[in-house]
């Protein structure tokens, strides 16, 4: 038995005995990739004996004091209220800690404040979910001359004085993004070459980046070979939270002709506004998402969504939570690290807890639900309920 079994094993004996509760610059990085803890290989291979299983983490009688989360804001993903906030909450609270979340609302001066005021109120540890690198590295270093340790949660911070990362292996997730794009074409028996548009997460955070090789070392392939062409590319603001997506897509679509086959939308919430465009202008191209939303699923399932990236947050929540303790007692937190991230900026290797993302089609939303991360009954509502019935969702 490896370490972390041992340690989530021993989870439920502290859960019989009672003592567990219930329950930047402005300048994305560059040259940034996963890499496996055991070599430097610019593959991301992160290995299962490292990742948390979404349980909760084992209570110490050492382990006290107060955690702080620092979310960005409601309007890039509703993941960040829906799953995270519950998730940490639930994770951090099962250890006999303290949770202190705050969400800084996309203002990146309330996030340094919150900060500021986590370090007064006495949190040991803070687990940082950064607006951008510029506004996240400022909390990081307030946060490192009070003595306090800082969690990258998600993004990674460049530049920061983070101890530990823990994310999703994130140019996975592009990958997954570029080959269902792929294979949504594919099935579809669309004519080569293929018209194809991608539109990027933000520049702010160093994930774009991440989630740009992805996809990019499945199409720029096909754009070299004559598969497939790139009709257009632009990173959206704010992971187009204010409705950037869809003009941005709209001008790129006219450039091109009025004509498209596929499209990288690098979240749901860009792919709804995508879907919004291409009906207004009578097109169907598949478009892929980021983050299983309730609105993701629901195109999935219809079709209208070639897929959406799941990345299960409660095994993200539970491994920020087993950082956190480690930290807190003094314990190496080596036996949970499986990854590393190398900081653009910084150079540094920053050492990560990286989970597995998971590609969902239609036949595949039911994971999502049995991970208790959307529920049927958001999903399987007038119209869909009957596409619920036939994908077996419930």
């Amino acid at each position: 038995m490896n370490k972390t079994a041992i340690r989530l094993a021993a989870v439920a004996a502290v859960a019989g005995l009672g003592i567990a509760g219930c329950s930047s610059s402005k300048k994305t990085g560059t040259g940034t990739s996963t890499t496996p803890a055991s070599n430097t290989s610019s593959q991301p291979a992160p290995s299962s004996a490292g990742t948390s299983t979404g349980a909760a983490p084992s209570a110490s009688s050492a382990a006290s004091g107060i955690v702080g989360v620092i979310l960005p804001d409601t309007q890039s993903s509703p993941r960040w209220e829906s799953q995270d906030r519950p998730n940490l909450q639930q994770a951090i609270t099962s250890a006999g800690l303290k949770a202190d979340i705050q969400n800084a609302q996309g203002d990146t001066t309330k996030f340094v404040q919150i900060a500021q005021s986590m370090i007064q109120e006495g949190a040991k540890v803070i687990i940082l979910a950064a607006i951008d690198s510029s506004s996240g590295a400022q909390a990081e270093q307030l946060a490192a001359q009070a003595g306090v340790k800082t969690i990258d949660y998600d993004r990674l911070v460049l530049g920061g004085a983070d101890n530990y990362y823990v994310s999703f292996d994130n140019v996975e997730v592009g990958k997954l993004q570029g080959q269902g794009l792929v294979d949504c074409l594919t099935a579809a028996n669309v004519a080569k070459p293929w018209k194809i548009i991608e539109l990027k997460g933000a520049p702010t955070d160093n994930n774009a980046t991440l989630f740009a090789q992805g996809y990019d070392g499945v199409l720029d392939p096909l754009y070299a070979n004559g598969t497939a062409k790139k009709l257009g590319e632009q990173a959206v603001p704010n992971w187009g939270s204010k409705g950037e997506a869809g003009p941005i897509f709209e001008q790129m679509l006219t450039a091109g002709g009025g004509k498209v086959d596929g499209v990288i939308g690098a979240n749901d919430s860009m792919g709804q506004q995508v879907l919004t465009i291409e009906q207004k202008h009578g097109i169907k191209a598949p478009v892929t998402g980021q983050d299983a939303s309730v609105q993701g699923l629901q195109a999935v399932l219809s079709g209208a969504q070639c897929g959406t990236v799941f990345k299960d947050t409660s095994k993200e929540a539970a491994g920020a939570a087993e950082l956190a303790i480690d930290l807190m007692t003094g314990k190496d937190p080596g036996s949970l690290v499986n990854g590393k991230v190398n900081d653009g900026q910084t150079k540094k290797d920053v050492p990560s807890v990286l989970e597995t993302p998971e590609w969902v089609t239609a036949d595949k939303v039911e994971d999502v639900v049995k991970a208790n991360q959307q529920k049927a009954s958001d999903i399987c509502t007038g119209s869909y309920a009957a596409l619920c019935t036939k994908y077996g969702v419930s």
